[in-house]
Parts: structure tokens; sequence; C-alpha cells
């Protein structure tokens, strides 16, 4: 079994190209879940959401998230009662969610109505969400403490960061499958997401960072900043914000003390030393994934270098 660390736009796609490569049921997938919010009284996953999407080929590829051709009828009636619409929902994916908190309210765990669409969506691999216990990642600004929705969605990512803070993780527990997944994996993956609030907000849940020391597998890691800057979403300002370099060394550095090897993009290749200065080994090769034949390739380096090809 291979396990993935996985946020959303990022890993989704990474996902693609391993599912081309090794079998969907070999995967197990941990979903970042510190980004969910309620909205209009719905419970909202977006990350387990995209990645399902995604695997499912239903998703919006121009947004990376949502469901292609959707409508947006409901959206536009609730605006004209006087709701916000800074958070767009289409109204297929609204079914989503409305089913999601159906399920929620009938004493259903969030792992359990997980598997419920994973397995509605007809795919082989397990989807787990980090934790059943609400973890929500917050980003401290001069305007006060943000849900990260609001930080990036609504005030688009304008706000100085000064901190990040995972609110509920030190109370939540890894959901059910969690720690045996990764303690057992042939390898831990973690996917081109951001650092910060996707695989940071998963390893803030107490027990998932421990055990990533005590995993058989090896742990590889591939870097979401490209040349000093991602390809989607608001790395670059979370990691200046908290004073870390902004680099694939950078990230190098956060993952430092479980990390195995860690996967750069060719642009970055002069990076290598400093990476494997930190005693981490490094491999550099092309990690834009532009289409579905670069996903497989991306895929193949990776798991080669987990020892797995």
């Amino acid at each position: 079994m291979i396990v993935v660390l996985a946020g959303g736009v990022g890993a989704a796609r990474f996902l693609q190209g391993l599912v081309q490569v090794v079998p969907q049921e070999r995967l197990t997938v941990i979903g970042n879940i510190g980004d969910d919010r309620d909205f209009y009284g719905l419970h909202v996953s977006p990350d387990l959401d995209i990645v399902m999407y995604t695997l499912a080929g239903v998703v919006d590829e121009t947004h990376g998230w949502g469901i292609r051709g959707d409508t947006y009828y409901t959206m536009q009636q609730l605006t004209s009662y006087g709701n916000e619409d800074w958070f767009m929902l289409g109204d297929r994916d609204l079914a989503t969610h409305i089913h999601r908190t159906n399920l929620l309210h009938q004493g259903k765990t969030l792992s359990e109505v997980t598997e419920d669409l994973r397995r509605r969506f007809g795919l082989g691999m397990h989807i787990l969400p980090m934790s059943d216990q609400p973890v929500q990642t917050h980003i401290r600004t001069p305007a006060g403490l943000l849900h990260f929705q609001e930080y990036m969605v609504k005030r688009r990512c304008a706000d100085e960061v000064q901190d990040v803070v995972f609110v509920g993780a030190s109370e939540a527990r890894p959901a059910p499958g969690v720690l045996d997944a990764i303690k057992n994996a042939e390898a831990i993956l973690l996917a081109p997401s951001n650092p910060i609030v996707s695989i940071g907000s998963i390893l803030a849940v107490p027990g998932i960072h421990d055990m990533l020391h005590e995993a058989s597998g090896m742990v590889v890691a591939v870097s979401p900043i490209i040349a000093g800057a991602p390809i989607k979403g608001p790395a670059d300002k979370l990691m200046s914000g908290l004073k870390m370099e902004v680099s694939a060394v950078g990230v190098a550095r956060y993952y430092r003390d479980f990390l195995d090897v860690m996967v750069v993009d060719e642009q970055d290749a002069h990076l290598l030393d400093a990476i494997e200065d930190l005693g981490i080994p490094a491999v550099a090769t092309d990690t834009i994934m532009r289409d579905a034949a670069a996903k497989a390739v991306l895929a193949r380096k990776v798991l080669e270098a987990a020892g797995l090809q």
C-alpha cells in the first residue's frame, strides 16, 4: 500500500499520475480537512471533494475545483436574499454538501461519509480524512484571526500573514485507519500541496507526525515551490509570513525531521546540494503536471525515489 498525504488541486493532479502507474486499490489518500467550513448550514470539505471529483473525472479542470458544467441557480437565488457570494458553490456541488451534512446529522463520522462518497464516485482507492474531529486552519493577520477560506477566497490573500493556527488540532485524533496506513505503508508520499496549510494541518493532528518516524516505508515529498513560487495558491505568502525561505530548500527544511527523499523541479536542480546538506537526498525532475503523460512520468520518478520502481 502507498499512502499519499494530500491537499487539494496539486494533490489531485499528482494522484491522476499515480493511478496511471499503480492500481487504485494500492493507494490510500489521507486528506486535509483544515479547509473545511460550514456554508449556508452545509459542511463543505473542499480538499476531499477536489480529490474525489478529479479522480472521478468530473472536476471543472479550468478551476481545479467544483463540477464541470455546473450551474449556479441556487447561489443566484441565495444572493437575491442578501447572502454573500464570495464562496461559490454550484448546484451539483451543493448536492454533495447536502448529502454529507445529512449523513453527519444522522450520526455518521466524516470518515464514514467520505467512504460513502468514494464508493458512489466509483473510486478504488481508500480516502481517509485526517481526523473525524473538526480542525480549522486560521491565519493570524493584522485584521485578526481569519479562517483560511476567508483569507484566501474572500480576501484574496491580501492580508499580511503573522501566524498559522490549527484550531482544534490538539484535541483531534487521527481518523480510524490513518496511523495504521502510515505505519504499514510501502511508501508515504507528500503530494505537491501547500506545506503549511495542507500538509501542515495533517501533521498537526497528534500522532501523525510521530508515526512518520515509525513508518517502515520511505517518506518522499514533492516540492510545490518551483523557482521560488507555487504553481497555484498562497504557499509563498504563508512561508514568507512565517519567515521561511520560499524555495524547495525551505520546504525540505520544514519536512526535515522525517523526510527520506525530496523531489524538486528541474528548474531547482541548483538547490540539490543545499537540500542534501540538510541530510536529505534530493532528486530533480520535471514536476510541472501539464498533461496526463507528464503526471505519469512524475509519479514514476517519485515511486523510483521511494524505491518502488
